[in-house]
């Protein structure tokens, strides 16, 4: 009889833990496991401590609205994560649908991609959830730690070389900017034919192969403006890419892929046309490739 009592006992308690699953896992999360206090307590050397309209560091992990999820996005891949989990509370209902369709934008991906330093940048980024409100964010970045030390060392021999203590920041640019140009070709097969000859996407391409894209270019001139610790980020259009620089308490644009056009001569030209220049001037000289969406890239609206 104890025996058949006790197995009784035991079913109607194993029933009522599987009834009440979910009320029981968020109760060891909460107040167990803590997992709704987490902490940024490591960045690497590369973060960002400074923030944008669009996106800022964040110490809350614990989102209730798609501008936290957007934050805990931004402040993971500043940080430098590989890998980064949080936890959607039980009281935020649409929490894991905000971050489902995070998830599946690209777009808005790639512009958070757009505010961080090129080195913590990603190629790859995947979102992995359960119904439970766990998010695991998982980033691939676009750079090598082999890639970076080769790139830090040849920017280090470059300075050296290009500027000195008596040069304003904006002679500075220029003479990087006349560098980069100078010692790189746009990579039209890459663009035009989908040939990757080169990792002309990237830094790397520029500096070391001679080739570039408009990532490419971005990249290194960005990599540059981090060393004279100038801020910087990327701005995108629908099919471009170029850098936005704050330099004398104003937002500007740098196009150095319009400023190395390809020539049907097989010359290499350099021209200044997007050096340092407002959104007024920059959608007077061309309205297709630099459409830019100002409210996600609102530095730049009154620029």
């Amino acid at each position: 009889m104890k025996k058949i009592i006790f197995l009784g006992l035991f079913l109607i308690l194993t029933g009522l833990a599987l009834n009440n699953k979910e009320h029981i896992i968020n109760f060891v999360n909460d107040n167990i496991l803590n997992i709704n206090n987490i902490k940024m307590e490591e960045k690497n050397k590369y973060y960002r401590d400074y923030d944008f309209q669009f996106v800022q560091n964040t110490n809350n992990f614990k989102p209730y609205s798609k501008q936290d999820i957007l934050n805990i996005y931004y402040t993971a891949i500043n940080a430098g994560k590989d890998e980064f989990v949080f936890h959607c509370p039980k009281d935020y209902k649409d929490c894991l649908n905000e971050v489902k369709t995070l998830a599946n934008n690209q777009e808005t991906l790639s512009n958070i991609n757009n505010y961080v330093h090129p080195y913590n940048g990603f190629s790859h980024i995947e979102t992995e959830y359960d119904n439970l409100g766990k998010v695991v964010i998982k980033i691939t970045k676009s750079y090598t730690d082999n890639q970076i030390d080769l790139i830090e060392n040849k920017i280090s021999e470059l300075l050296e070389q290009l500027i000195n203590a008596n040069m304003t920041n904006r002679e500075k640019i220029k003479n990087i900017h006349d560098f980069i140009i100078n010692n790189s070709k746009y990579d039209s097969n890459r663009s035009e034919n989908k040939l990757s000859n080169y990792k002309s996407d990237i830094a790397y391409g520029p500096l070391f192969e001679g080739y570039a894209i408009c990532g490419g270019y971005t990249d290194l001139m960005e990599l540059f403006l981090e060393r004279l610790m100038i801020k910087s980020f990327k701005v995108s259009s629908n099919n471009h890419i170029w850098n936005a620089v704050y330099l004398d308490n104003k937002w500007y644009h740098l196009d150095l892929t319009w400023d190395d056009p390809v020539a049907s001569d097989g010359n290499n030209y350099l021209e200044h046309n997007y050096f340092l220049i407002s959104t007024k001037k920059l959608l007077k000289l061309d309205i297709t490739e630099h459409q830019f969406d100002k409210e996600i890239f609102s530095e730049l609206k009154e620029a």
